[in-house]
């Protein structure tokens, strides 16, 4: 970063940024005046139901639909030969041979997950399609699927894609430090084989489209809750062989996201093609057990880890192979299989790192970007590692993490990978997050407890979520791949009233970007956020968008806001150029407060209103030079640079948020189940601009974390390939009865990279993961168990209690 980045100053005062205000979203939403997908409707409008594959894996013999046509309300009916017909494959980001994967929105051929849609209908009512799809007749052929990432690579395993030739679709081994030395000088070598486990997002609202095709104009609008749009259009685009301007991406309300609508893009192509053929205008919405089984789930990866380490606790180096599951397509993978780049040694000081990483296709469903995507997986693994490199030496996992964490006073901090950590306090949030629990009082009566049969432990956890990301790190996947970088749009302008208009580049689910933008944008003009109308939404033909657009990443805070004061920056600058000219005074004399521009010092004003009557309907009186109107465009971009392909090195990510997560946790021996009796989170985003927002967000991370640690999982069948846990009686997604009270405190440490000291706070990565499997372990202990699943509900934990306690008798 260079100097000038790093001492910029904030150039005006902060009376909204930061404030704790009630997000102006909420009257809308909470009084059921949200407009979302399913409100959307368009006349003559028809309703799609999809067919989908009962087989993980199975040739595609014959597909006969006469029987369906033939249903009255029946309009239009897509298979793969339409599909073949209107569509090229998606592009794939990895090297031969895997860039021959054919990947379309339907099953071609073949099936490779069971859920694939294999065919969709629309009709005049959502029920006749429903009825139409059991009406047609798929001859399959079944051949066996293949269930995990290791028997995958067997050499007889069976081709999820033949035209591949091998399930090992990406393998890089990345390097850093001087790995051979730091084992040749360890005391010991702490090994262990670790599984991150598969679960979802599972938001409110799953996926919805809306699809109206205009023969007349040739135009394609969508209207969907997709979060990253702009990555959608330029697939659709190729995949479909249509110039962007002839495609019109909306997105309205969304009502959650987490990651798993980014991939909706293969729907919406779907549901497009059926308005098509139709030539009317088709609406789909999914319902929660497709949800479930159709892909959009979190990687899988499992890690065979080597740790070199002293006596005292000192980490000198790590090793590992991973192999990630991706399911049955790549579609934004192996991204997921790259992103612990972005935290390569986690919290910790370490320099010497091994990463022998294999992306692996199974017919389980697609993965997405769920919260925490590609870096969680890693945090997790790293925090296992170091919590059994201090049992193995008879150490305090506190007092290990303690001695490895990364310094205050060493920030910004390079990791092995080339990421630099921007900013934080790492030991002190850690131990802040003890003393919310009362650790000191718990190490206390925890032997006593245990001589009573209680089984109560203690975890802590601190993960790193690194935000605003550098698309120059999928060079490292394939150094052809035409991405990097990371930009964002805003368009703001000054009605003729003084009122002020902002459209931004992104499509918030949940993140009350309408709040924020107001705050920041009400400090440059010194009015108040009730005087900033943000428009909602997004839509490509009205909001200013970039190629990186969209809501993902923990980069808003950032990128967004970014754009916002670029923006707002401008146009200040020409209000201030004409008010000038009005008052007879110099720009740098002027000020803005409650809708007015005032010369300092004076009650010399010119009302918002007034300089907008200048430059909307009296343009004869502005100052030489200046152009009519007071609109402007501004496009933030990020300081990153391409990646050293030879060293295998990038800064992958601009800001890093923290959060310290603590917590005691009680296992009942007879049963498995385990109860949370405390938790506390320390959260440090930088300066945060709304701290009530930064307070849900937080919430909402922890409760996911806790979730996936000990409720939610994908089972699969290893033998036919069916979703076990198809419906939330199976799949077990908590309420907030099974959350604990959630203790919450925070730190600020101002992010050198940003103009106002912000970081990304979205996904939080999931600590309870590492904290929970930390508290399961301690608690454990006297029976020597060692945690190596993030997932742990009470069947698992019961068997492991039983397989200890008969090892020692």
């Amino acid at each position: 970063m260079t100097e000038a980045l790093l001492s910029k100053e904030i150039p005006v005062p902060r009376k909204w940024v930061g404030t704790p205000i009630k997000a102006k979203e909420f009257p809308r939403l909470i009084t059921g005046q949200g407009r979302y997908v399913d409100d959307i409707k368009i006349p003559n409008m028809l309703y799609a139901a999809l067919l989908r594959s009962p087989y993980a894996h199975a040739k595609i013999k014959r597909i006969d639909t006469s029987k369906a046509e033939k249903l009255p309300g029946v309009v239009a009916i897509v298979t793969q030969e339409d599909v073949l017909k209107y569509c090229k494959p998606y592009p794939q980001i990895v090297p031969p041979p895997a860039d021959k994967l054919l990947d379309y929105c339907i099953a071609v051929d073949k099936v490779r997950f069971a859920g694939e849609p294999v065919a969709a209908v629309a009709a005049t009512e959502r029920a006749i399609a429903e009825d139409a799809c059991e009406l047609i007749e798929v001859e399959y052929e079944p051949l066996p699927p293949v269930m995990d990432a290791e028997e995958a690579l067997k050499p007889d395993a069976p081709l999820v894609h033949e035209e591949v030739g091998t399930n090992l679709v990406w393998h890089e081994v990345f390097d850093y430090g001087d790995v051979d030395k730091a084992f040749a000088e360890a005391d010991k070598v702490i090994s262990l084989k670790l599984h991150h486990h598969r679960y979802g997002g599972a938001p409110t609202e799953t996926h919805a489209v809306v699809a109206d095709y205009d023969k007349g104009t040739g135009v394609l609008t969508i209207y969907c809750n997709n979060q990253m749009p702009m990555f959608c259009m330029a697939l659709i685009g190729l995949s479909f062989n249509m110039p962007t301007d002839k495609i019109r991406i909306i997105t309205p309300d969304i009502g959650g996201g987490f990651g798993s609508k980014i991939l909706s893009y293969t729907y919406m192509m779907l549901i497009s093609i059926l308005a098509m053929k139709a030539g009317r205008p088709v609406k789909w919405m999914e319902d929660r057990r497709e949800n479930l089984a159709s892909g959009t789930h979190c990687n899988e990866a499992t890690f065979y880890v080597e740790a070199a380490v002293k006596k005292d606790g000192t980490i000198l180096g790590i090793k590992a192979k991973t192999l990630h599951d991706v399911g049955a397509y790549l579609r934004y993978e192996p991204v997921g299989a790259l992103l612990w780049i972005q935290v390569s040694s986690g919290p910790y000081r370490f320099k010497n790192l091994r990463m022998d990483v294999n992306a692996i296709v199974t017919n389980k469903g697609p993965v997405a970007p769920i919260r925490g995507y590609g870096r969680i997986q890693h945090l997790w693994m790293l925090e296992r590692t170091v919590e059994q490199v201090a049992r193995q030496l008879g150490l305090d996992p506190i007092e290990v993490k303690l001695k490895n964490y990364v310094r205050p006073e060493e920030m910004p901090y390079v990791s092995p990978s080339g990421a630099t950590y921007d900013s934080g306090d790492y030991p002190t949030a850690l131990k802040k997050a003890l003393q919310m629990i009362n650790y000191d009082e718990w190490r206390r009566k925890q032997p006593e407890l245990w001589r009573q049969g209680r089984f109560v432990g203690i975890g802590a956890a601190l993960f790193q979520d690194s935000g605003t990301n550098n698309f120059a790190q999928v060079r490292l996947i394939y150094k052809n791949n035409p991405f990097s970088g990371n930009s964002r749009m805003a368009e703001m302008w000054m009605d003729e009233f003084g009122r002020i208009i902002v459209a931004v580049g992104s499509n918030p689910h949940g993140q009350c970007h309408e709040t924020v933008v107001s705050q920041v944008v009400a400090d440059v003009f010194g009015v108040t956020p009730d005087d900033v109308f943000v428009v909602p939404g997004f839509d490509s033909w009205v909001h200013g968008w970039t190629g990186h657009s969209g809501s993902y990443a923990s980069q808003f805070a950032v990128s967004g806001i970014g754009a916002v004061l670029g923006a707002a920056k401008r146009l200040r600058e020409k209000i201030a150029t004409i008010a000038a000219h009005m008052l007879k005074a110099k720009p740098e004399d002027l000020e803005f407060k409650e809708g007015k521009v005032c010369v300092k010092g004076t009650d010399r004003c010119v009302a918002f209103w007034q300089v907008a009557n200048l430059a909307y309907r009296n343009n004869l009186e502005l100052p030489e030079g200046v152009e009519p109107g007071l609109r402007v465009i501004y496009t933030w971009k990020a300081p990153f640079k391409l990646p050293d392909l030879e060293k295998k090195t990038v800064n992958a990510t601009l800001t890093y948020s923290y959060q310290a997560h603590a917590c005691v946790v009680e296992v009942d021996p007879e049963t498995g189940k385990v109860k949370i009796l405390d938790y506390a989170v320390v959260d440090d985003c930088g300066v945060p601009i709304n701290p009530h927002i930064v307070e849900g967000q937080v919430h909402g991370s922890t409760m996911n974390g806790i979730a996936a640690a000990l409720f939610e999982e994908y089972v699969y069948s290893k033998d036919t390939g069916q979703l076990l846990a198809s419906t939330f009686m199976d799949y077990l997604f908590p309420t907030a009865l099974e959350i604990p009270d959630i203790k919450v405190d925070h730190m600020i440490s101002p992010s050198p990279f940003t103009e106002l000291g912000t970081k990304g706070v979205g996904e939080g990565s999931l600590v309870p993961l590492g904290s929970i499997a930390g508290a399961i372990e301690d608690a454990l202990s006297p029976l020597g168990v060692v945690i190596t699943d993030s997932h742990n509900p009470p069947e698992r934990i019961y068997r492991m209690i039983k397989e200890a306690q008969k090892k020692r008798k």
